[in-house]
């Protein structure tokens, strides 16, 4: 089981995380909501719970609840600019559909 970054979301957390001043790395996780019934969730974190997840890959660890890495084993997080539009995109396997906004999805 496993959650990666492609080296573009791996340099981008790392900047916000210096610009920051704080923090072990970033939290993925997921939530119910939308009209698909799950959407993603990423923050900073600032610390590592006992029953955490921890993945580190390119220098970033990357922390995960047990109960969301059902949903999010196999993800790659990625970052990047399409126009005037920027932001993390996850590439997870397990997705079987998407609503049509792209904020929500199932599995």
């Amino acid at each position: 089981m496993a959650v990666t970054l492609t080296e573009a979301a791996a340099d981008r957390v790392t900047k916000f995380l210096a610009t920051r001043g704080k923090g072990v790395g970033i939290r993925l996780g997921v939530r119910t909501s939308g009209c698909s019934g799950m959407a993603y969730e990423l923050e900073f974190a600032d610390a590592i719970e006992d029953d955490d997840l921890v993945f580190e890959d390119r220098g970033v660890k990357v922390i995960v609840s047990p109960k969301s890495l059902v949903y999010l084993d196999g993800t790659e997080l990625d970052y990047g600019k399409e126009g005037l539009n920027e932001g993390f995109k996850f590439n997870n396997p397990n997705v079987k559909n998407e609503c049509g906004c792209g904020e929500s999805f199932n599995v």
